[in-house]
């Protein structure tokens, strides 16, 4: 399958310096539009049984973040919901990275671990973060 780049961003935006070579409608749509410079670098199927079920098979992104905006965006993680494999819900999974204009991290990539954890890395505060349920 084609995403359309370097053509299109997202659904339908022509890239400036090539956008003009193709149509945006000939490419494969992304079935979840994210919003630029959240810098999407990790992303993983959750696979875990640590979490509540709901979380099976659901989406988790590291989102790196902006380094070139005027208002920063990204520095989180977010999760992607899935309904008979199409997007229903994209929304903060964990936050707190970003606190106004201060940055104190930036997730790198998400990781499921063999006993359901999910793991951050993080290349601003060179640490990996472990996130677990507990019922």
């Amino acid at each position: 399958m084609h995403f359309g780049f370097p053509y299109c961003h997202g659904k339908d935006i022509a890239a400036p310096e090539f956008g003009w070579k193709h149509a945006c409608r000939e490419f494969v749509p992304p079935v979840v539009e994210l919003g630029a410079h959240v810098a999407a670098l990790g992303i993983r199927f959750y696979t875990g049984q640590m979490f509540p079920h709901t979380y099976q098979n659901q989406v988790f992104i590291a989102e790196h973040g902006s380094w070139n905006r005027s208002t920063a965006v990204g520095y989180r993680v977010t999760l992607v919901e899935l309904e008979d494999n199409r997007t229903v819900k994209y929304e903060p999974f964990a936050t707190g990275w970003l606190i106004g204009r201060f940055k104190w991290g930036r997730p790198v990539d998400v990781l499921v671990m063999p006993d359901g954890a999910l793991l951050v890395s993080d290349d601003f505060a060179g640490a990996i973060y472990r996130i677990t349920y507990q019922r």
